[in-house]
């Protein structure tokens, strides 16, 4: 079929609403059975040129939760997935469903402490790697330290295409994983062994799906609980967003980690939901990324402000060919109005941003899609459909402040989480007067707009992740040598935010960038290492004695506007 054969038709809401127009809730696997059974030949997952049908997919998926339901993996019981983008991230995210269990969501690129923490504070019964030594050694390392008692070795080799898998064998054996004495393992291969019979564990909508780790200002990450209405809520309100759907399949490039909420919503599981073919890359590397494209063009794209910036920063001959595209969102951190610019002057193809947060499964608003107007330049779009946004005053949490005046932005919907895992501490401070509390000044426009100005919380926004400045200061201080230690964000054309790491060292001790640089490399995973040092004798404090990072952020924000002033 044609682009130009190509129809649009108006969104037949009644999957996704009930009788008074509330989004109805769903379990995640409704959408799932629902795009096997409609269309069991279509492709579901490209992976490196390898192809999984849905109904391949749905098979696979009932073997695996009937595997998993074997080895004892039981309602509500808790289950890693430490892996990059693959075939086995989606089979093992709905096959954990499937069998009545929650996803705990683990970053690979996490450092060791940080996985054994995740995987202890969850209770994880199992964790799925790739056997990739790098990947697998983080999990190994946490054996005996939490509830785990299965590690789900999960081959990369079979499920690349023949060449690749038998280069894969024959070149890449000192990678493998090394089995530890004493671990036990599990291979993937026994768990899709199994027939497709898995029990049906009576689950609702409103049990938890997934625990997705988040953090606040001390840097301790906290599992937001988000349920299966909460995720298949967000999904659905992107189909709302959208409004049509076409007679033709969509493809979604997915290159955004999927244990990222961001891509776990709009990659997975509104794909999923739309029936769409899943283009999953392991990394973000551009010359694959550019193969990809040209391969297999993508009709949806979901990115953080990095790729779009990447992207728009080809030379000429580079740029890809992106007119297939017709949803293009920007979230995970703000998007710079010139990086916007640059990627649609560039590739002709539109980019609407967006804004959440993981308690939010994420999306709570964004500027329209398909080339509607307006998209307003650095705002982050109206509420999402079902959605409410509430500027409160952030000193009293009184509502609702006027157009135009700043506060803090709050929001109520069905996508919001059901709370922190055990913190209920957290959880009743993250919540005022029923609304969630997003830790970010903003305010909204007379047409309902909203543009954030500031964030209340001590994040550092890198390429979409958030990175915790108190994490970075804590492992600086493991050093003898430094006496005070303070992380701050600093400007950073491509990630958006980079860590810049100020430090004073004790009276008469001497230390370099590069010894402080490689004392960081073991504490720190790549994403937290400082891109920039500044050694000092003393840093800035306020009257108490505290130390004071406003005024690092005063200093750095004046030499920025400094040399933005210099360069026009």
């Amino acid at each position: 079929m044609t682009e130009a054969a190509i129809t649009s038709h108006p969104l037949d809401p009644s999957r996704i609403l009930d009788a008074d127009g509330n989004i109805r809730p769903r379990l995640l696997t409704e959408p799932f059975d629902r795009a096997v059974s409609l269309h069991p030949d279509l492709v579901a997952i490209d992976f490196m040129g390898r192809e999984w049908t849905y109904g391949e997919l749905g098979e696979l998926v009932d073997r695996v939760a009937t595997g998993l339901q074997a080895q004892g993996l039981g309602k509500d019981d808790r289950f890693g997935l430490c892996l990059p983008n693959t075939p086995y991230s989606v089979i093992l995210y709905y096959a954990v469903l499937r069998a009545g269990g929650i996803v705990v969501n683990l970053n690979p690129l996490y450092s060791p402490s940080e996985v054994e923490f995740l995987i202890v504070d969850s209770g994880a019964k199992m964790v799925a790697v790739p056997d990739l030594e790098q990947l697998h050694a983080k999990v190994a390392a946490a054996w005996g330290k939490g509830a785990m008692e299965r590690v789900v070795l999960c081959p990369m080799a079979d499920v690349l295409p023949f060449w690749k898998s038998v280069g894969m064998r024959a070149l890449k054996r000192s990678e493998m994983a090394n089995r530890r004495p004493g671990v036990a393992y599990l291979d993937y291969g026994a768990l899709a062994a199994h027939d497709s019979s898995p029990r049906d564990m009576g689950q609702v909508p409103s049990d938890v799906a997934v625990l997705q780790y988040t953090g606040g200002t001390t840097g301790r990450p906290k599992g937001a609980m988000l349920t299966h209405a909460n995720l298949a809520a967000n999904s659905a309100q992107m189909l709302l967003h959208i409004g049509e759907e076409r007679d033709r399949q969509e493809r979604t490039l997915g290159v955004l980690p999927l244990f990222h909420v961001f891509a776990l919503t709009c990659v997975l599981n509104f794909g999923i939901e739309v029936c769409a073919e899943l283009v999953l890359l392991p990394r973000f590397e551009m010359d694959e990324v550019l193969k990809t494209i040209a391969r297999k063009p993508p009709t949806q794209m979901f990115g953080v402000p990095t790729i779009y910036n990447a992207l728009g920063s080809l030379p000429d001959d580079k740029v890809p060919d992106l007119s297939t595209v017709r949803t293009s969102i920007s979230g995970g951190a703000p998007l710079p109005l010139d990086v916007r610019r640059q990627y649609e002057t560039r590739t002709g193809s539109p980019v609407s941003e967006g804004y959440g947060l993981t308690e939010a499964s994420p999306i709570i608003t964004s500027n329209p899609l398909l080339g509607r107007t307006p998209v307003k330049d650095n705002s982050a779009g109206p509420a999402f459909p079902h959605t409410f946004i509430e500027i409160r005053d952030p000193e009293s949490g009184a509502c609702c402040l006027e157009p135009g005046e700043r506060g803090e932005v709050c929001a109520r919907g069905p996508q919001v989480m059901k709370g922190y895992w055990n913190r209920p501490d957290a959880t009743e401070k993250v919540f005022v007067d029923g609304a969630l509390r997003t830790g970010d000044i903003g305010y909204l426009d007379e047409d309902g707009y909203l543009f954030l100005v500031d964030r209340m919380k001590d994040i550092i926004l890198c390429s979409g992740y958030n990175v915790y400045p108190r994490m970075i200061e804590d492992a600086a201080y493991e050093n003898p040598k430094v006496k005070e230690a303070v992380a701050i964000g600093i400007p950073d054309d491509y990630r958006g935010e980079a860590p810049k790491l100020f430090v004073a060292l004790h009276e008469g001790e001497s230390l370099t960038e590069e010894e402080l640089r490689a004392f960081l490399k073991g504490r720190l995973n790549p994403i937290e290492m400082p891109d920039a040092y500044e050694f000092r004798d003393e840093l800035p404090k306020t009257l108490v004695g505290k130390l004071e990072k406003k005024a690092l952020v005063a200093e750095e924000r004046a030499k920025a506007e400094a040399a933005g002033r210099a360069g026009t």
